[in-house]
């Protein structure tokens, strides 16, 4: 399906379920908002900022918090949130899962990724997603049963900053600080649009296949100053030839760049990146 089917069959229900009218507003009225539901005047504000697959996001998670409201505070309750701030940050996360999978639905995509060899590109054109929400559902396909190749994704922006991390694996994200210099996450900045492919080892010694390319957030206003980020996805080394991207590597002989969770953790001596 289409977005625009999609986002139409969302507006529809809202619509005709809730009464929730959808409405496109300028960028000079929403500024940096993307989303608002004004519960007053029963409306969905989207912002025009937004493409298709974003408008797509949008509307459905607002058709979580209305439809999926109980399955998600039970899920919360089982989790037992310390406080009211991760209850929200659960109920944020859950309802972003269930727009996900509206798009992207478990069984279809898990069967068209490993079909499609992970193909990023092509997972894009057939469920109408951005590579952002691609490259984040490919790492919630650990169903029992029928799990797929454990992914780990991050998003960095120009300053190293770390803005979302996620992992279905083992991968030794840091807590504090950035990423590791000598990982190409940062060279792909030079390459807008451009996937980069490398294989990096850990100072553990466990070697990960990763692919890196800048994304934006939103439509960008001519001369306007929008932010710009590089998404990064891998997987151990071992399941690359499962990916269109690792299956010319000889994942036995193949050397992999050594590289640390970041300078002020890294064991590595004799690093020429060393801050």
């Amino acid at each position: 399906v289409g977005d625009g089917m999609l986002f139409a069959a969302i507006v529809t229900r809202l619509k005709k379920t809730h009464g929730i009218a959808t409405v496109i507003v300028p960028h000079a009225d929403m500024q940096f908002v993307l989303r608002h539901h004004d519960r007053h005047r029963r409306k969905l504000m989207l912002s025009e900022t937004l493409d298709g697959p974003g408008r797509v996001f949008q509307a459905a998670v607002l058709l979580a918090n209305l439809e999926a409201r109980d399955e998600i505070s039970l899920v919360c309750e089982k989790f037992k949130p310390e406080d009211a701030n991760q209850e929200k940050l659960a109920r944020v996360t859950f309802a972003n899962y269930f727009a996900a999978a509206i798009v992207m639905p478990y069984t279809a995509f898990a069967e068209a990724a490993e079909s499609l060899g992970y193909d990023i590109d092509l997972l894009c054109g057939r469920f109408s997603a951005s590579f952002e929400q691609v490259a984040h559902r490919l790492t919630t396909l650990s169903r029992p049963g029928k799990s797929s190749v454990p992914f780990f994704m991050v998003r960095v922006d120009a300053a190293g900053n770390i803005s979302k991390r996620f992992s279905s694996g083992a991968f030794p994200f840091s807590r504090v600080g950035g990423t590791c210099a000598r990982w190409n996450i940062h060279h792909a900045f030079q390459r807008p649009g451009v996937i980069e492919r490398q294989s990096v080892e850990m100072p553990d010694g466990s070697k990960w296949l990763t692919i890196s390319r800048t994304v934006t957030s939103t439509l960008q206003a001519w001369n306007s100053s929008g932010a710009q980020f590089v998404i990064s996805l891998g997987c151990a080394l071992k399941y690359a030839p499962r990916l269109v991207y690792g299956r010319d590597i000889d994942v036995k002989a193949s050397a992999s760049t050594p590289i640390g969770i970041n300078c002020r953790l890294c064991e590595r001596p004799n690093c020429a990146q060393r801050s």
